[in-house]
């Protein structure tokens, strides 16, 4: 649409969430050559946002919506923007982006809010679909008279994601432990937007991983690391916890360095796919959180699924030797 110029994607959940909307991002450069894409995206997301070559601009929602509602509406009128895309559809700011004066509102017609706030809507199921996240994504773009539909196999050449931070000294840190050996990053916990993988299978599987070929490094917050450690820790001298040392731009900088990553269904998890890494995701095979909908896209990502989902307070039984497996494939 030549009248299209400024885009705004709003999606203001998690880093997964925000890694899988990066190709839709990639997809407007293509048939919207010279736009203008800005993120309006919460705080800790920032370094997705900075790290993708397709994002012209960040809002931080998070500052945003500290702001009076006049204070709100001018910023964000101050973008002059031609549309707003809401990929999540928050109620606050699609109540923001009408008052804004956004000429062209794209939602999902199942929101209630939506059918006042939006103007141009669009009619998916996500949760009934079986399309991948990311190609979901693709079908709020129909009013916008471009493709609205892309094959899986596609979507890793639109992430255009690169680490920004030159290595930080606690990247390098890290680093220095693994010199000589394959680096393996273990991200135990998924902040509950997934089934886990019990951390004492963690620890059969660092300790079924010889110590003079791997390193082995535990990511995670602070708080995860905490948790990780009262559930008994993983440990071994070729294991390195890192956990509450990096900040996202680092985290995405130490992921590009190593070999492998495993983990749930998580953030860090498509990180590692976006850059071309072995990703490999532990998943449930329960929809709407198995890995049809949220599998990890990238060239070397790798599914394993559960034969089940596990009962309530339980947790995926998939073996370490199966892991390890993945791993020594890798």
């Amino acid at each position: 649409m030549s009248n299209v110029s400024r885009i705004i994607i709003s999606r203001t959940d998690s880093i997964g969430d925000v890694m899988l909307t990066l190709p839709l991002c990639g997809w407007l450069k293509k048939h919207i050559p010279g736009c203008t894409v800005i993120f309006l995206g919460r705080s800790y997301t920032r370094g997705i946002a900075e790290a993708c070559q397709h994002i012209d601009a960040f809002v931080d929602w998070d500052a945003l919506k500290h702001e009076t509602p006049a204070a709100q509406v001018e910023e964000l009128a101050a973008h002059s923007a031609d549309c707003i895309i809401h990929v999540f559809p928050r109620k606050e700011i699609l109540w923001l982006a009408k008052r804004a004066g956004i000429p062209m509102r794209i939602a999902s017609g199942h929101r209630i809010h939506a059918l006042t706030k939006c103007n141009k809507l669009v009619f998916f199921s996500r949760k009934n679909s079986d399309l991948h996240e990311s190609q979901l994504n693709f079908k709020l773009l129909k009013p916008l008279g471009i493709p609205d539909s892309i094959d899986l196999d596609e979507v890793p050449a639109y992430y255009g994601f690169h680490p920004t931070d030159s290595t930080s000294p606690a990247v390098a840190s890290a680093l220095a432990n693994g010199r000589g050996r394959r680096l393996v990053v273990l991200h135990p916990l998924s902040k509950g937007s997934a089934v886990d993988w019990p951390v004492e299978r963690y620890r059969e599987l660092s300790a079924s991983l010889p110590a003079e070929e791997f390193a082995l490094f535990i990511t995670g917050t602070s708080d995860e690391g905490e948790r990780i450690r009262a559930r008994g820790g993983i440990e071994g001298a070729h294991v390195y916890d890192t956990t509450g040392k990096f900040d996202l731009g680092e985290l995405i900088s130490f992921i590009d360095q190593c070999d492998v990553l495993v983990a749930a269904s998580t953030g860090p998890l498509h990180i590692a796919a976006a850059l071309g890494k072995h990703a490999v995701g532990l998943y449930s095979p329960k929809r709407p959180i198995h890995p049809g909908r949220w599998s990890p896209v990238g060239q070397h990502a790798f599914v394993i699924c559960a034969p089940n989902h596990p009962k309530k307070g339980g947790a995926l039984s998939i073996s370490a030797d199966e892991v390890r497996q993945a791993i020594l494939r890798a």
